[in-house]
């Protein structure tokens, strides 16, 4: 049951104060045990999805849109905040006017075995992991495992890029290579010297595409552990493709054979 909204006007305010730290820092939430959701699409997302936020965190001027005020109402605490402390916990260049904010478990998630999987080593960018997750939930993915090194999967960034894809998907961080071996799924990565093009002969299903380091591609070892490596033509000349534009190539050619099947 959603209790009556705390109107907030000081700066100091301890909520405030831990938000800022959520908005400033890539992974604070990993210390803090809390994400910082902001926008009122990527709270709808999560409401659509069934998940039920910690609070909601509201400007004055959201407060009296009906919209925003029912999607508040889905977190069992409301905060109203003045306008200019609101734009204080934003990224954006045009701050949204509400927020949630999770709860994060601090402790490991386990690898689920044998669904479609998308593998990131190392991937830097936010942007490419944010669009690899926005593929993957829209491609059929079930589950995206993140190796140590990539970016932080619940950050403001990565988030806004995802838009929404998180809550699709069973989402594990902070894996090491040996924590593959509990997929049971093939491994697959794409290679520009790999004979077979992807559309060339089955790929298996489920399997596990593994996705590499913007500019150092997969390491060796864990391309070791992959089944196969497929090349995904390019006829128009170009070195090599942006991985997130290589993740949604490979995810819709999996999910086609999968429909043809």
């Amino acid at each position: 049951m959603t209790s009556g909204p705390q109107f907030i006007s000081s700066r100091d305010n301890a909520l405030l104060v831990r938000l800022r730290k959520l908005a400033q820092d890539p992974g604070a939430y990993r210390k803090l045990g809390a994400v910082w959701l902001e926008g009122d699409h990527l709270c709808e997302a999560c409401v659509s999805r069934g998940v039920v936020p910690a609070q909601a965190v509201v400007s004055e001027a959201g407060w009296v849109d009906p919209r925003l005020q029912r999607l508040a109402r889905a977190a069992p605490r409301i905060a109203v905040v003045a306008d200019a402390l609101f734009a204080q916990l934003s990224g954006l260049e045009s701050p949204a006017r509400l927020g949630f904010v999770l709860d994060h478990a601090t402790e490991a998630t386990a690898v689920q075995a044998g669904v479609a999987t998308v593998v990131l080593d190392r991937l830097q960018d936010a942007g490419n992991v944010g669009s690899v997750l926005r593929s993957a939930a829209a491609l059929g993915v079930a589950q995206v495992v993140a190796l140590k090194g990539t970016a932080a999967l619940w950050s403001s960034k990565v988030l806004r890029a995802g838009m929404g894809a998180h809550f699709a998907l069973h989402l594990v961080e902070s894996a090491e290579v040996g924590d593959l071996d509990a997929l049971g799924v093939p491994l697959l990565a794409t290679s520009s010297h790999a004979g077979l093009a992807l559309a060339e002969g089955r790929l298996p299903s489920p399997c596990g595409w593994v996705l590499g380091h913007e500019g150092q591609g997969v390491g060796k070892a864990l391309l070791a552990r992959c089944s196969e490596t497929r090349r995904i033509p390019q006829p128009g000349g170009q070195e090599s493709l942006n991985v997130a534009a290589a993740a949604a190539i490979c995810l819709y050619e999996s999910l086609r054979q999968r429909g043809s099947a």
